[in-house]
């Protein structure tokens, strides 16, 4: 019959066809009910499909389907196989920073805070401190000279701080900070930021917080920025490059995986980023979950 003569594994071919779609095409998809956005966010693990389609079209032993996963696996890995391979680059670090979203609701901020101080890094940035964590202020304060603080946003820093300002994110209440840092190699244009969070098909006060951000950092003549925080935005999500088109990531530039943050206990997605101008990443590292929900970034900067 007709039926008969069909090839084995066309289910399983179109299905790859439209994952490999859904790699490469991700932009095209209409955020309209937050899918989109939910699917950007999960891209690196599309591997797990890729290996599932492989699967079952070994078992289906159906040439045409091979076919399509073949083409599924080769997107997948255009995309992504440079982030896992590491960068042959490295270097001597000439400032070492650290980042976290401690969370407001979190029973050990105070242990989040002297892991911080563990890390080794120069400079800290935190994000969601919330009034009642007074012991984070007081450990970071036994640590580090300098330290500037705007709502529940706070830089401390082994190195003079001066400049201070608050940073327009769009939203009602300040959620940046932007600073001089006096590096021994150089002054630094510090950002220190924590973008308002997203849900699926709620997207636009993040986006909005992501244009005023970037449009500051394109004014901003300084020789060297660096942008370090929450920003609530996966490196696969569509809205990112409105910040890679001023800054690189440390994660993307030192590659060697993708560097999940959030969720602390079995990360899923990197939310939490230090973006670079005019210096670079020669290390990335995310740190052991603390107690808050999102792990620490602590990236090593070479002038």
């Amino acid at each position: 019959t007709r039926a008969a003569a069909r090839p084995r594994g066309r289910v399983l071919a179109s299905a790859a066809a439209l994952l490999a779609f859904g790699l490469a095409g991700h932009r095209l998809l209409p955020r309209r009910g937050g899918l989109a956005t939910v699917w950007e966010a999960l891209l690196p693990w599309t591997a797990v499909l890729v290996i599932a389609l492989a699967v079952l079209a070994l078992l289906r032993r159906s040439p045409v389907a091979a076919v399509g996963v073949l083409v599924a696996a080769l997107v997948w890995s255009a995309m992504f196989l440079p982030q896992v391979l590491p960068s042959r680059s490295a270097g001597t670090a000439d400032l070492v920073v650290a980042a976290q979203n401690i969370e407001a609701a979190n029973g050990s901020a105070v242990a989040a805070a002297q892991a911080l101080v563990a890390s080794g890094a120069q400079v800290v940035a935190v994000q969601e401190i919330a009034r009642s964590a007074s012991g984070v202020a007081e450990v970071l304060d036994r640590q580090f000279p300098h330290r500037v603080r705007t709502g529940t946003v706070g830089v401390w820093s082994a190195y003079p701080l001066a400049d201070s300002e608050g940073v327009d994110l769009g939203v009602n209440w300040v959620r940046g900070l932007h600073v001089t840092l006096r590096a021994p190699a150089g002054d630094v244009s510090l950002y220190a930021v924590h973008l308002p969070s997203v849900r699926p098909g709620k997207e636009q006060r993040r986006d909005r917080g992501l244009a005023r951000l970037a449009e500051q950092v394109a004014a901003d003549a300084s020789p060297r920025v660096v942008v370090m925080g929450d920003l609530n935005t996966p490196s696969t999500d569509r809205s990112f490059r409105l910040l890679t088109g001023e800054l690189a990531d440390s994660r993307q530039s030192v590659r060697g995986g993708f560097g999940f943050t959030w969720p602390a206990g079995a990360p899923l997605v990197r939310l939490d980023h230090v973006m670079l101008r005019g210096v670079r990443a020669v290390s990335d590292d995310v740190l052991a979950a603390n107690g808050s929900d999102h792990r620490a970034v602590r990236v090593g900067i070479a002038f």
